[in-house]
């Protein structure tokens, strides 16, 4: 198996576990596939009321940002409909939905995740997503 197969493998064992857990999967991010000097990213950046999609540059600050994903959003689904691998790089392009657990508000966007990979783990991550969209359903 070339590595581009092999991470895009790890890929879509995780986000199946994701999805089909609704997010109670988060062990298996960190046991399987991010390294422990991860970068990780978020369009948000951290602004408001989306506090929690910031940048972390470990494994240890990552839990961070599943901590504030879970505590106020419920999965709804998580789709992952394509995988583009180049070299180290994989991009799995979506969508996915949350219900903020306060307001209630549906929030359903495109979702864009870029990867790179060294030795079978994911030293770097960035999310795409309608932030606008996002940020409505928890306010």
């Amino acid at each position: 198996m070339s590595t581009e197969a092999a991470n895009v493998q790890i890929l879509k064992e995780a986000y199946r576990r994701w999805h089909d857990s609704k997010g109670a999967s988060v062990d298996h991010w960190f046991d399987s596939v991010v390294a422990q000097n991860i970068s990780f990213g978020s369009v948000p950046r951290g602004a408001a009321p989306l506090n929690f999609a910031a940048q972390y540059n470990n494994d240890v600050e990552l839990r961070a940002y599943f901590d504030g994903l879970l505590s106020e959003w419920s999965m709804k689904h998580y789709t992952v409909d394509e995988y583009i691998a180049q070299g180290d790089v994989v991009v799995a392009r979506g969508s996915c939905a949350w219900t903020h657990k306060k307001t209630g508000k549906l929030a359903e966007t495109p979702k864009m995740d870029y990867w790179r990979f060294k030795d079978g783990k994911a030293v770097e991550f960035y999310e795409y997503f309608d932030s606008a969209a996002v940020a409505a359903a928890a306010t």
